[in-house]
């Protein structure tokens, strides 16, 4: 955004009239020795916006900074994420679903949607159940009205596969917008790959102090290689969908609602995973 320094620096006219007499050196060298003031000058309105949209970002950052994702919270805690989440999602309210700053790679700082509390729960109850980052992964910017989402589960079993991300959890559905900030899933399959096992698990499999045979060899790369697809499909044999509610979008953070209930998102932006 072009700041209005034009007309500040570059005065719209100037006098025209100059006379005769010859120039006093010395005057323009006591003018040029004074020191430069600039005054009454004032922060451009799109400036004071920006700010004041970063720390409400902030605000909701530091408030689910301690939730565990979500799993921890009271009611006065959920109160007030609710209300920071209010703030953020007016700034751009009604504003189209920008596909191509959808696209990428989104990691989850906060949900209160069941389906994904009930996964942090588990890990933090089980002791041979570990989860690592979860993230949503748009694949969209070279479409005009969808693409695919892909919801990433990043597990791991202690002991057995390597810490926090000894194994991805994928689901995979198609979207549609279908109005100005909702978007319909249409989930396809539910996929296991990216299996990573631990040090201690490949000792049992392979020894390093004996020679590998092939039988050991082939079991690593199996493992390594595993890929389990299950498709997603309901009773009636067509797939299983749902309604997205994309409250917020900028460079580096998204907000999102399950709608009929299904909780609240908030994502910030991350590296490709792929």
């Amino acid at each position: 955004m072009e700041l209005a320094f034009h007309s500040a620096l570059y005065p719209p006219s100037l006098s025209s009239t100059f006379t005769t007499r010859r120039p006093n050196f010395n005057s323009r060298l006591l003018i040029l020795n004074k020191p430069f003031t600039v005054r009454n000058f004032s922060v451009p309105s799109a400036l004071a916006y920006d700010s004041e949209l970063e720390s409400k970002k902030h605000l909701l950052l530091t408030s689910v900074q301690d939730t565990q994702r979500g799993l921890l919270t009271t009611p006065d805690q959920r109160s007030s994420i609710e209300e920071a989440l209010v703030n953020v999602e007016s700034r751009n309210m009604g504003d189209p679903i920008n596909l191509a700053k959808l696209d990428g790679t989104w990691r989850l700082q906060y949900t209160s949607a069941p389906d994904v509390l009930i996964l942090l729960q588990a890990a933090a109850t089980l002791p041979f159940f570990e989860v690592g980052q979860i993230f949503q992964k748009f694949e969209c910017r070279d479409q005009s009205n969808g693409g695919i989402i892909r919801n990433v589960v990043r597990w791991s079993i202690p002991n057995l596969l390597e810490e926090q991300e000894g194994a991805t959890l994928l689901v995979s559905a198609k979207f549609n917008v279908v109005s100005v900030r909702n978007i319909y899933l249409q989930f396809q399959e539910i996929t296991v790959q990216d299996i990573n096992i631990s040090e201690e698990l490949q000792a049992v499999i392979a020894p390093a102090i004996l020679p590998r045979s092939f039988i050991s060899l082939q079991i690593l790369q199996f493992l390594r290689t595993f890929k389990a697809q299950i498709p997603v499909r309901d009773p009636g044999r067509e797939s299983v969908g749902g309604l997205y509610y994309l409250s917020y979008l900028d460079d580096n953070m998204l907000l999102g609602r399950a709608v009929g209930g299904g909780g609240v998102f908030v994502f910030t932006r991350a590296q490709s995973l792929y």
